[in-house]
């Protein structure tokens, strides 16, 4: 199964899904991409079940709470390659994993990561909240409280992980660590900051209105079942 590449990414949405298997679908379209079986880029735009991710430069030491109660509370914690430090994701989190050849595109990690804030500061613009970059950390930023976070892993010239923005997820997860490995922060939602709910699917065809325009390029939808059938040829 080979796509033509048309100046276009194929996008997949994908409902709620483990934080590992999200990994390993990453892993194996990193590799198609990377050999050319896979000719176009794609995005993943899915939500996780609860789990704290570590990136690279991310430890337990900042868990404001201890192991013993995280492991009550069934949390699951993972180390994933990923730049940054601890986060946590959940439902109503809305995350994009782009499988994007960085050579190809002309980009450099730091035009990337750019882009990848503006995508977030458009959309959450859309709802009537106005975000913005913040120089002490990577993401998007209402007043100081932070709305969304950009982790990203290069391997040979192909960008995976990506960006998560706060819709509706609970806030109360955040407050057990140090998110990003900063102290004295608070995060944020649209919700928070609009006093309702977001609609998750809306915000979904927001998002893919605005990676269509920044990244200059065409979605083509991909089944989720036809793109687990083709990582497993």
């Amino acid at each position: 199964m080979r796509h033509e590449n048309e100046r276009r990414w194929l996008c997949v949405d994908i409902p709620e899904i483990g934080y590992n298997e999200a990994w390993e679908l990453q892993t194996k379209l990193v590799e198609a991409r990377k050999t050319g079986v896979l000719t176009s880029d794609i995005v993943l735009l899915l939500e996780h079940p609860s789990v704290f991710t570590l990136g690279r430069r991310g430890g337990l030491e900042n868990l404001t709470v201890s192991e013993t109660f995280l492991h009550q509370s069934g949390m699951q914690v993972v180390h994933a390659e990923r730049g940054g430090n601890i986060t946590y994701h959940g439902p109503g989190q809305l995350v994009g994993y782009p499988i994007l050849n960085l050579h190809a595109a002309k980009l450099s990690v730091t035009d990337y990561v750019e882009r990848l804030e503006e995508l977030m500061i458009r959309s959450a613009a859309d709802w009537g909240v106005r975000a913005c970059r913040n120089s002490l950390n990577h993401g998007v930023w209402v007043g100081n409280r932070k709305l969304g976070s950009i982790g990203i892993a290069v391997r040979h010239g192909i960008s995976f992980h990506g960006f998560a923005i706060n819709v509706n997820v609970s806030l109360t997860p955040f407050q057990w660590i140090n998110p990003c490995g900063l102290q004295g922060i608070e995060m944020t939602s649209l919700k928070r900051e609009l006093s309702r709910n977001t609609p998750i699917a809306a915000m979904r065809d927001v998002v893919k209105r605005h990676i269509a325009t920044i990244f200059k390029i065409r979605l083509t939808p991909m089944d989720f079942d036809d793109l687990c059938g083709f990582v497993n040829e």
